[in-house]
């Protein structure tokens, strides 16, 4: 492939290159991790288009078994080559609307990074708003799609407790526990994030085309597969590991003894994220896999919105101080002053308008800071209750 500068507004020949890859392998792929460990993501493209494995290093095929691996893997991405739009073809879907987001992008989250070969190749997003920055105070909340009364109640009422102080919830767009997280941080006028198991021009369930709407509307629409992509069983299970890896924390609501939402509890686990979840009654077998998880796994026994922020603390003190801070040592565990932010966040604080909310990049511009800086600082400061979300974007936070 031809190395050019792209325009303005284009994707350029590695971000073609990852999003082709969204085409010909499945998200995961431990064979595809591994080559794009140590090879650029157009080389990768290149060999498969050529049916020969790239140089690779010590690490990666190094092996008979696994560079026999590595070559059963090739085959299987060059039978998807004919169904690959070209590069007009992927530029075209960036621009409908729908956007792809790679590694080392500025709105690219990191704690998808904690994957390790696992991460995936790229994102595809539909919506509104900077995926990095919704990610910084977010919260997992999954559960059974079979849901109960008391499960849909608990969950939305939840979720639009921690929407109203400025929490993102992240959900996969199910019917149960998922819709009633989203519906209830919509109802706040919240931020939701949906991450699907298809692509993002393909509502499913398709009794979600409105709920679907909604979220683009004030969140984000997010996959790992490319437009056009439909569902299949093992997809949803392959996507948890990205609902885990995206929040802060992950909040079991109900799920039984083989939901796959346990699934998505072990994926938390494995990330060292807290993990937590709502009892529901003894006698209720929705609830079995939350008594379960934490009884054996060591979840943390949530039952409000308080509980969930206390436990991704201090990231989730909502309040600044009141009063002066007393001589000596700060604690830890307390919200810093406006006197004691570090220089950039002073600089993004001050950016921000009196009256109303400002975009991420207009931020940027005000503040003199780049946009990487920007956006570590507007987590900080909406960690620390100085900010919060709006319409707009961000703004300051009402007293």
């Amino acid at each position: 492939m031809t190395t050019s500068a792209p325009q303005a507004g284009q994707p350029g020949e590695q971000e073609l290159a990852r999003a082709a890859l969204t085409y010909l392998a499945e998200p995961g792929d431990p064979a595809l991790g591994a080559l794009l460990a140590f090879c650029e993501p157009a080389e990768v493209l290149a060999a498969i288009r050529a049916g020969m494995l790239p140089g690779i290093g010590p690490g990666c095929g190094d092996s008979p078994a696994s560079r026999k691996a590595l070559a059963r893997a090739l085959e299987c991405w060059r039978v998807r080559l004919p169904g690959l739009p070209g590069d007009s073809g992927l530029a075209a879907a960036h621009r409908n609307a729908i956007r792809l987001v790679c590694p080392a992008d500025p709105e690219w989250p990191a704690g998808l990074d904690e994957l390790g070969r696992a991460r995936p190749y790229a994102l595809w997003l539909r919506g509104h708003g900077d995926l990095r920055a919704a990610g910084l105070r977010s919260v997992a909340m999954v559960g059974s799609r079979a849901a109960t009364g008391y499960g849909a109640h608990v969950a939305g009422e939840i979720a639009a407790d921690l929407a109203e102080q400025g929490w993102t919830i992240v959900s996969g767009g199910a019917y149960g526990i998922d819709a009633a997280a989203h519906r209830g941080a919509l109802a706040a006028e919240g931020v939701t994030i949906a991450i699907l198991a298809c692509g993002v021009d393909h509502p499913y369930p398709a009794g979600h085309a409105d709920l679907f709407a909604d979220i683009t509307a004030r969140g984000l629409v997010i996959s790992e597969w490319p437009p056009g992509r439909h569902p299949a069983r093992l997809r949803f299970l392959v996507r948890n590991r990205v609902i885990a890896a995206l929040a802060r924390g992950t909040v079991i609501v109900e799920a039984g003894e083989r939901s796959g939402a346990l699934n998505t509890a072990r994926h938390a686990a494995h990330l060292g994220r807290p993990l937590m979840a709502v009892p529901g009654p003894v006698t209720s077998a929705q609830s079995a896999g939350c008594h379960r998880i934490i009884r054996d796994w060591g979840a943390t026994l949530v039952t409000r919105a308080a509980d969930v922020i206390e436990m991704l603390s201090p990231v989730g003190a909502a309040d600044p101080p009141t009063a002066p801070a007393p001589p000596g040592p700060r604690p830890a565990d307390q919200a810093p002053s406006r006197d004691e932010l570090d220089p950039d966040c002073a600089r993004v604080l001050d950016a921000l308008p009196a009256r109303g909310g400002a975009r991420t990049s207009t931020i940027a511009v005000e503040a003199g800071v780049d946009l990487d800086a920007v956006l570590r600082c507007l987590g900080l400061l909406a960690g620390c209750g100085f900010i919060e979300r709006c319409d707009q974007g961000w703004r300051l936070r009402r007293p």
